[in-house]
């Protein structure tokens, strides 16, 4: 039985547990904050009670707001328009045959080099082109996009979110009643399971019902279910064969043998009947055909990465300048050599490559990012700021952006521009040296006390 399911039986009967009791003492306390426990809400897929930390709006206002950040840090999309139609299109029969289909779904295939697919809670989707090198046809792709729509159907986010600000309020319950030391000491250690749990990937229970919710949506689209357990095959042997470089995907999807062989059973038994569908393989290598071509340049921005992770520069310069060599406009890998660059050193370097990929895609913003970070290192401050306020134009909201403007300003004599960009700073944030040094320059200015 659900908590929900609990707390409501205990309020009928009037029988309230000391831990619901703390819940609804924690809950009452949290309520006023920015992301308010929202508590039980019936689940999209089961129909079951489950808790719930965001509601459906805030669910939309997440992806809204954070989902081009992440997607810029992840290079932005594909300079393919193909490519991305081909996979939105493919999604859109997916999410249209789910439980949610109003959700505002969105699909892209992102510049990063690493395996991962990854959506935000109101549908917000991107696809690694790591990953999409390594499909083999359409229905392993459904298998992967139906995967991560089955997360956002069982509101996977909302109930990480729910049972974290449970142990939070249950928390603030028990420092609201407590009366000893040792009651504060458990408020303590509860809040760092919080503040854990909130931070955590997706459980693998959560990971079998996406896995679920995936196979059932991708064969209603017509697909067979197979591609699911291929799915599974390929990320498994890529596992056993490079796991440094399946880091991230496994530590946002935990996978398991165990996972492929239930698709596996569930293709020959509940799904058996898909069995002779067309996996769509000739249409997804017409669509892919220009970013296969590519993956001599990816698998070698991939290696040039894990390098980076193992603090072996020279390896990765080698490995970056390998896909340049493949590549020479890929925005991808000159990001990544710049970087590479940066880390030795060499700023001058740098700047050339983060030039470089600001010409070759100069709708994403990462790369005026690193320049303007490089030019204030090379003390260019005029051209710190026209790069910066190029990225802050392209993807707004970014704190630490708007403080460098601020200290290219300042380097600039603009005292009144500096000012503005750090108060807007300290908006943003209060913690932290740069918001120590932005009060301080505001201070010593004379506009605040």
């Amino acid at each position: 039985m659900s908590f929900c399911d609990e707390l409501a039986r205990s309020l009928e009967t009037n029988r309230v547990t000391r831990r619901q009791a703390l819940w609804l003492l924690g809950a009452g306390a949290l309520g006023g904050g920015a992301l308010s426990l929202q508590g039980c809400a019936a689940s999209p897929v089961t129909g079951k009670q489950i808790l719930v930390g965001m509601s459906e709006g805030q669910e939309r206002a997440i992806d809204a707001q954070a989902s081009p950040h992440q997607f810029s840090q992840d290079l932005g999309a594909v300079q393919d328009g193909a490519l991305n139609a081909y996979v939105a299109g493919l999604g859109r029969g997916l999410h249209q045959r789910s439980h949610r289909p109003a959700m505002p779904y969105s699909y892209r295939v992102l510049n990063a080099n690493y395996v991962n697919a990854y959506t935000f809670p109101g549908g917000a989707m991107g696809v690694t082109r790591g990953i999409v090198t390594e499909l083999n046809d359409e229905a392993e792709l459904a298998a992967l996009l139906g995967h991560e729509i089955g997360h956002v159907n069982a509101r996977h986010a909302a109930q990480r979110q729910g049972q974290t600000l449970l142990a939070q309020a249950a928390m603030a319950g028990v420092n609201i009643a407590a009366k000893d030391a040792q009651w504060g000491a458990l408020a303590g250690l509860g809040s760092q399971i919080g503040a854990s749990a909130l931070l955590s990937s997706y459980s693998r229970d959560n990971e079998r019902e996406a896995d679920a919710l995936g196979q059932e949506y991708m064969v209603r689209a017509g697909y067979p279910a197979t591609g699911m357990t291929a799915l599974h095959q390929m990320l498994v042997n890529e596992e056993k064969s490079k796991p440094s470089l399946l880091q991230t995907m496994f530590a946002s999807h935990p996978m398991s043998v165990e996972r492929r062989d239930t698709a596996r059973m569930l293709a020959a038994t509940r799904y058996a009947a898909s069995a002779g569908a067309n996996p769509g393989r000739e249409r997804f290598m017409d669509n892919t055909a220009g970013l296969r071509k590519l993956k001599p340049t990816i698998d070698a921005c991939k290696n040039g990465e894990s390098a980076m992770t193992r603090k072996d520069l020279a390896g990765a310069e080698r490995q970056f300048q390998a896909a340049l060599g493949h590549t020479p406009q890929d925005y991808a890998a000159n990001v990544r050599m710049a970087q590479c660059q940066q880390a030795r050193g060499d700023n001058r370097q740098a700047l050339q490559y983060a030039n470089a990929a600001r010409r070759i895609y100069p709708q994403e913003a990462q790369a005026h990012k690193l320049t303007g970070v490089l030019a204030l290192s090379e003390r260019d401050p005029g051209a710190a700021y026209a790069a910066l306020e190029q990225f802050d134009r392209l993807l707004p909201g970014d704190p630490g952006v708007t403080f460098l403007l601020g200290v290219s300003a300042e380097g600039l004599g603009q005292r009144t521009v500096a000012a503005r960009q750090y108060y807007k700073y300290l908006q943003m944030t209060q913690q932290g040296e740069a918001a120590q040094f932005s009060y301080t320059r505001l201070k010593s200015w004379g506009m605040v006390r």
